[in-house]
């Protein structure tokens, strides 16, 4: 049976879902799901702080990509040490996780045979059902990884028929950043068609823009969903007091309605494997409680 490395969260949480979690030897610092993860040696790092506001963070990001430098560290010496069959990596970000190319670079001087490289990059729904299928494939069991796929996509048909019809669906806005302001895109607007809501303030598929605060007003949110990539709920409510500062921000129809919600976009939303049945089951609590109550999983969101 193959010897498995991760180089991202979704990865491993796919990997895990398709029953070979005991053949895993290697991850990521940002895999930690199932937690029983947390075990494996860590293969990656971050080269810049990870704690800190959205603009700090936001600004140590840029200055390592004006150095041309790369955002993650992979410890070439301990993949080797682990001997991987299959390392499974992204194409998707070079700024959200450890990449391709990053993998490759630490691979470069590698002598005899080399592990397969199994590379995803999801910018849709049908892209991260796909992304599980490849997993699937370069593992063996491809029956299996379509099984799964079935099976995640019955739960959102089953989402999907429990919210309103679309006149008594609320306009959403979904922030990706909030310094400076991102608009969620990628597979996030069609989560939030799936739970009930209306999203034009991005396209499904396309990655994430960046936004000004005239646009955000123009679109006048009823609902608006904080999910920072990579933010757990505590972080991004610490950054909280940057949009209270705006004075576009309290005339927002949705924060005049008390109709603001943080979610743990890391655990989740930014999380493009089998939990984003979760992340429509949280969209869909919180855009329609009188039919969603109970869905979302205990303390994934939290009102504003």
């Amino acid at each position: 049976m193959p010897r498995i490395v991760t180089m991202i969260a979704s990865a491993t949480e796919i990997v895990c879902a398709l029953g070979f979690e005991e053949h895993m030897v290697g991850r990521s610092h940002e895999c930690d799901w199932p937690p029983s993860v947390k075990r494996l040696p860590v293969c990656t790092a971050p080269r810049f702080e990870v704690h800190g506001s959205s603009l700090e963070i936001d600004q140590r990001v840029k200055s390592l990509l004006e150095q041309a430098t790369s955002i993650y560290r992979v410890d070439a010496d301990m993949l080797r040490a682990l001997k991987p069959d299959v390392i499974v990596t992204q194409s998707h970000c070079e700024v959200c996780a450890v990449s391709e190319k990053d993998v490759e670079q630490a691979m470069g001087d590698w002598l005899g045979k080399k592990p397969k490289i199994v590379s995803l990059s999801p910018n849709n729904l049908a892209e991260v059902w796909q992304s599980i299928r490849n997993v699937a494939d370069a593992l063996g069991v491809s029956s299996r990884g379509e099984m799964l796929v079935q099976q995640l996509k019955a739960r959102v048909d089953a989402i999907a028929d429990r919210v309103p019809p679309i006149p008594e669906r609320p306009t959403v806005a979904c922030l990706e950043w909030i310094e400076p302001l991102m608009a969620a895109g990628n597979w996030i607007p069609e989560l939030v068609e799936i739970a009930g809501g209306e999203y034009t303030f991005a396209a499904a598929g396309a990655h994430s823009p960046t936004i000004t605060w005239d646009m955000l007003t123009a679109y006048q949110p009823e609902v608006i969903v904080l999910m920072p990539c990579g933010f757990k709920i505590a972080q991004t409510q610490a950054d909280l007091p940057a949009l209270a500062a705006r004075p576009q921000w309290r005339a927002l129809p949705a924060v005049q309605a008390n109709r603001v919600f943080v979610v743990d976009g890391n655990a989740y939303f930014n999380r493009p494997g089998p939990r984003i049945v979760e992340s429509v089951e949280i969209l869909a609590e919180i855009l329609h409680p009188e039919k969603c109550a109970g869905l979302a999983p205990a303390g994934a969101y939290v009102r504003v």
